[in-house]
């Protein structure tokens, strides 16, 4: 219909346009040539009145398709969100089933871990005491019941340094290291000429390239082991016979960032020497001011193993192991007595009750430094300038289980 009343507009604007004026309506020729156009234009008209009602009657049928189409779409979709929601539901019973089923599982894995976990870590810890007990191999089962008596070697005017023999060797040299920052060891040829300046041959004087730092050197095999001076944890090897820096290393643990012994006031890193070899203790900061001691290796400077020991640092003057076993010395403020009341052993063969009180000789003032020698089996020790030899009493320790 739209399109007829187009068609009509379309007629009438046609014979707006192109009628003829009045004056040539009598014209035969110019009727006929109007007449034969009307007719064109008409059949234009009908053909696209045909196309219009086709066109009707197409969309009709196409719309009747969609509806049912539609129809169809909507059942089909009733039809499929059932079987999803069903589907669903069968998927939700399958997840909880699959979760019990490995709630269940996880839990023998738990068992499982667990029981693994404490297999490992004994298995763990008999490994570590096996390591440490072939470490600490040698054969000495001495402990130390008394300190039997005193002799004052010699006496200066400096109240820190630290004095020894060689502990890995029979040599009878006697090196001597004059306060708690230097560079100068004498080495003298034997105890008598350290006893007796105006004994000969005079003794030889080694300038070391680096300076140490407090009083916890020790001379082992051939070598000087100090802490460097300026340094926090690096200990120097330096070869006494060469006059050479042999070897440097970094003690780890937290070394050197606290006094080892609160007595002390220069020592942060104290080494020691006994039957098993080189040993050095200090402070651990991460451990509230208890000691650490760790074995080295002599030859490689190797940490072979460390402990965490329940000996603090508070009040301590100084320290020194024997067959293993670390000997903690303190005093209160300083003055005596001076007595030992925490012993540490790695191998546990030594009691509390086992132990007598282990007191030393009065002294006046703390003591710069205590070392043992495993070869002469004494202390030597620095207290106000003396140079001190303690003899030790000794009995045999507790056989390992």
């Amino acid at each position: 219909m739209v399109a007829l009343w187009g068609a009509s507009a379309l007629l009438v604007l046609f014979l707006a346009a192109f009628l003829p004026p009045p004056q040539y309506a009598q014209d035969p020729a110019m009727v006929h040539y109007i007449y034969q156009r009307f007719q064109v234009l008409e059949q234009g008209l009908e053909k696209c009145t045909q196309a219009t009602r086709a066109y009707i009657q197409d969309f009709r049928e196409f719309s009747k398709n969609i509806s049912v189409m539609l129809g169809r779409c909507q059942t089909y979709t009733s039809e499929y969100k059932s079987a999803v929601n069903n589907l669903a539901l069968r998927v939700e019973r399958a997840q909880r089933e699959i979760d019990y089923l490995e709630y269940l599982r996880e839990s023998d894995i738990c068992v499982e871990t667990e029981d693994k976990t404490l297999a490992e870590k004994l298995l763990q810890e008999a490994e570590e005491e096996k390591k440490i007990r072939t470490l600490l191999n040698a054969s000495c089962d001495n402990m130390l019941t008394s300190i039997k008596s005193l002799k004052i070697v010699k006496k200066t005017i400096d109240t820190d340094g630290s004095w020894m023999k060689d502990a890995g060797s029979d040599s009878p040299k006697v090196y001597f290291l004059i306060g708690s920052r230097n560079n100068t060891v004498w080495e003298f040829a034997n105890m008598r000429a350290f006893m007796e300046d105006s004994t000969k041959p005079p003794p030889r004087k080694l300038n070391l390239p680096l300076s140490w730092q407090g009083s916890g050197q020790v001379i082992y095999r051939g070598f000087l082991f100090f802490h460097n001076l300026g340094t926090l944890n690096e200990i120097i090897k330096y070869n006494l016979q060469k006059r050479t820096v042999e070897d440097r290393m970094l003690l780890p643990g937290g070394a050197g960032r606290a006094l080892v012994y609160q007595h002390s006031p220069f020592t942060y890193i104290d080494l020691a020497v006994d039957e098993h070899g080189l040993w050095a203790i200090h402070s651990g900061p991460g451990i509230q001011g208890h000691l650490v001691l760790t074995k080295i290796e002599p030859g490689t400077l190797g940490v072979e193993h460390s402990w965490d020991t329940p000996c603090r640092s508070q009040d301590a003057e100084a320290s020194f192991l024997m067959c293993g076993v670390l000997y903690v010395v303190y005093s209160s403020g300083g003055q005596g007595p001076h007595h030992i009341t925490c012993v540490y052993d790695p191998l546990d063969t030594i009691r509390e009750e086992n132990l007598s009180n282990l007191f030393f000789p009065r002294r006046p003032r703390s003591h710069s430094m205590i070392h043992y020698n495993p070869r002469d089996k004494q202390l030597y020790a620095w207290n106000e300038g003396n140079q001190i030899l303690y003899r030790l009493q000794t009995k045999r320790k507790l056989p390992l289980e």
